[in-house]
């Protein structure tokens, strides 16, 4: 059993994808991070489906959804989420590039617990995904029936 819980990234472009794995990776993260391409296959890891149906049971600490994303949205991700029982507890980080005011005001609307603001350069963006990682691994408490063992 680990105490660090798995986080839930959902994220389709791959440049975007490293930069957070690195930036995560030079805070020593020690959280598994299950990264997946949109937000249909994020809502198969959440609900156990797909290739993910064998997955031991339980929910990440945490996601961090991008908002724009093929198939399915981040919106529609954090809908899913905090719609069903079993996950509304999860917290939701939006981690975009969207500076437009109604996507931030629809993610607070659905239940976000934060907005992060993907920066352009390449310094910020680390010292963005780093400071996310740094509170919600150090200083909040998952919610009941968070992951507690790796796959």
């Amino acid at each position: 059993m680990s105490e660090h819980p798995t986080i839930l990234f959902a994220e389709d472009n791959p440049h975007d994808v490293e930069l957070t794995l690195s930036a995560l990776a030079q805070h020593n993260l020690t959280n598994e991070i299950v990264a997946v391409p949109d937000g249909a296959v994020a809502l198969d890891y959440l609900f156990r489906r797909g290739r993910f149906a064998l997955r031991p049971a339980g929910n990440p600490a945490l996601a961090l959804l991008d908002l724009k994303m093929p198939k399915l949205d981040g919106l529609d991700v954090l809908r899913a989420i905090r719609a069903d029982p079993a996950l509304k507890q999860i917290p939701v980080i939006i981690l975009t590039s969207s500076r437009e005011e109604q996507d931030l005001a629809r993610s607070y609307e659905l239940g976000v617990n934060a907005y992060v603001l993907k920066p352009v350069d390449f310094q910020a963006f680390v010292d963005a995904v780093q400071a996310v990682g740094v509170f919600w691994t150090i200083h909040n408490q998952p919610p009941p029936g968070t992951m507690s063992g790796k796959r």
